[in-house]
């Protein structure tokens, strides 16, 4: 059974370039929170299922913003791929691979993004079907070099990585500029405290940067 992502999907996601990830505390957050990236040019926003509002808050954002590319972040068992496709969720990523959690997601059709770090888990996870990988945690594993060295033996295979994890505005430059690399994950563009004292304004400007930076590195089309 495969989880390629669709070609539509992948497009979106490498023009998109950069992925929002969010931690909603309070679901009354979500929708303004999405709205600030949306109007910054930020397209994809990442809410982490590590809260009890986080599956009612990306529901609110489908609804509201159907325009945004709305991910199921740190999915971790296959009754949370249920809950992520109930919300709307056009795809899903995790930290790590689970076997039983990326069966569920291949069952219902949602495109998943398993966690990765070593050349045994990116062989694991092609073995089951994935081509599209989330390497985290990018920055504090070895960055860069790190997923230059593990992905070389599989450039044949055409693989696709989403890096993640304390990646910084100056980093993402760098990420984006790797030819494998789908599009890269940062909470520093609405991070936590922007969210909880509700700064849209900052969070809008921090979005428009990520943009530009995407620009910058892939062109505007």
């Amino acid at each position: 059974m495969t989880n390629a992502f669709p070609v539509d999907l992948c497009d979106r996601l490498y023009k998109a370039g950069a992925v929002a990830v969010l931690i909603i505390e309070n679901v009354s957050d979500a929708v303004p929170t999405a709205r600030a990236l949306w109007e910054g040019g930020v397209e994809v926003a990442e809410v982490t299922f590590r809260t009890k509002d986080a599956v009612e808050g990306l529901a609110n954002i489908v609804r509201e913003l159907p325009e945004i590319i709305p991910v199921a972040g740190t999915v971790l068992s296959p009754e949370q791929v249920d809950l992520a496709i109930d919300a709307g969720a056009t795809m899903a990523v995790a930290p790590g691979l689970n076997c039983e959690t990326l069966a569920r997601a291949q069952q219902r059709g949602l495109p998943f993004a398993p966690g990765i770090l070593t050349p045994s888990e990116i062989e694991t996870a092609i073995n089951l079907g994935c081509r599209e990988l989330k390497f985290f945690p990018a920055g504090t594993a070895g960055g860069l070099p790190l997923l230059r060295s593990v992905a070389a033996p599989y450039q044949h295979l055409d693989l696709k990585f989403l890096p993640t994890g304390s990646i910084s505005e100056d980093g993402m430059r760098e990420y984006l500029a790797f030819p494998s690399t789908l599009a890269v994950g940062g909470s520093w563009i609405a991070p936590q405290d922007l969210i909880q004292s509700q700064n849209w304004e900052e969070i809008s400007r921090r979005a428009a940067r990520a943009r530009k930076i995407v620009d910058l590195t892939r062109g505007k089309g």
